[in-house]
């Protein structure tokens, strides 16, 4: 309605060119560092899981859209395109293509269009397609190649090595660490390649510095009360990955600032329990999940009150 050359409209009034297509170019370009170190480490093996993890997630998105939601064109925004990146991140490069298949398939399929299709997903697609790989298959998903191996070598990641083999912390090389030089998934491997895509994504406000901070500060104070070495704690692991890009989700995580805080925390305590007293020597991932299906309860009772709204006795 406009009147006297003032248009009056109804809420919301927040204009921007932000579209959901524009925030996941951008995560998948701050993803790029990170990917492109596992390349390099992992050789041209890390490229095919990559590219069939994509394929599997964009044909199931594509299918499930179209065939099932009667939605088109639900390609367009790129969601499930990072969705295939991600999964393939926390994958180890050597394994079977299938099975890669079988995950992308699964982290859409099950992970996102059965709950509806984008932003209607509880938990995170991509985490959903690793949990599924590694109860299916634990052995393919936990034999990692080492780096820079033209052999296929493999062998343990550090927190296995330091859980199943006793490996002494003061032996490890925390600069080989940091740049990526160790056996891991291809998004386990390299720090500063993460905390990189990490800064331009807060640069362009995609993310916010609540979650990521909550989790890691959680992990390092953990450490550090049970007397474990903080830096090792913070660079090993899918944790950097997980805090940045995962957990940050905006579908899939509070959408206030404590509850971001309290999500965060809670994802570091947990990730330090599984890692340290649980069955696996990683746990970020179920750790993430877990907080995901806390996300509503999180939500309703962090729900700041509205201006002018009495609080009921």
């Amino acid at each position: 309605m406009e009147s006297n050359g003032i248009i009056v409209t109804g809420s919301p009034h927040i204009v921007t060119r932000r579209s959901t297509r524009t925030v996941m170019l951008n995560v998948i370009i701050a993803l790029l560092p990170a990917f492109a170190c596992g390349v390099w480490f992992f050789g041209w093996r890390s490229l095919a899981v990559a590219a069939v993890s994509i394929i599997a997630c964009m044909a199931t998105e594509y299918i499930c859209g179209r065939y099932m939601l009667g939605r088109r064109g639900s390609l367009r925004d790129c969601t499930a395109l990072l969705t295939g990146l991600l999964l393939a991140m926390t994958l180890p490069s050597s394994l079977p293509l299938p099975m890669a298949f079988v995950g992308g398939v699964f982290a859409i399929g099950v992970g996102k269009m059965a709950f509806g299709g984008t932003g209607q997903n509880i938990f995170n697609p991509a985490l959903v397609g690793r949990v599924f790989l590694l109860i299916s298959f634990p052995v393919e998903m936990t034999t990692w190649p080492l780096p820079l191996s033209p052999d296929g070598l493999t062998g343990a990641t550090v927190l296995s090595a330091m859980r199943e083999s006793g490996l002494d912390a003061s032996s490890i090389d925390l600069a080989q660490m940091a740049i990526g030089n160790m056996g891991g998934s291809l998004g386990e491997v390299g720090a500063i390649a993460l905390i990189l895509g990490g800064i331009y994504l807060v640069i362009k406000k995609i993310i916010r510095l609540i979650i990521p901070v909550s989790i890691l500060a959680t992990a390092a104070v953990a450490a550090l009360l049970t007397g474990n070495d903080i830096a090792i704690e913070l660079l090993s692991g899918g944790l950097l990955l997980g805090a940045i890009f995962m957990a940050t989700d905006y579908v899939t995580s509070p959408m206030t600032s404590k509850g971001m805080l309290v999500y965060g925390i809670l994802i570091g305590l947990i990730t330090f329990v599984i890692r340290h007293y649980g069955s696996y020597p990683e746990g970020i991932s179920f750790a993430i999940l877990i907080m995901n299906g806390c996300t509503p309860l999180i939500n309703k009772l962090m729900r700041p009150h509205l201006f002018g709204e009495r609080r009921k006795k």
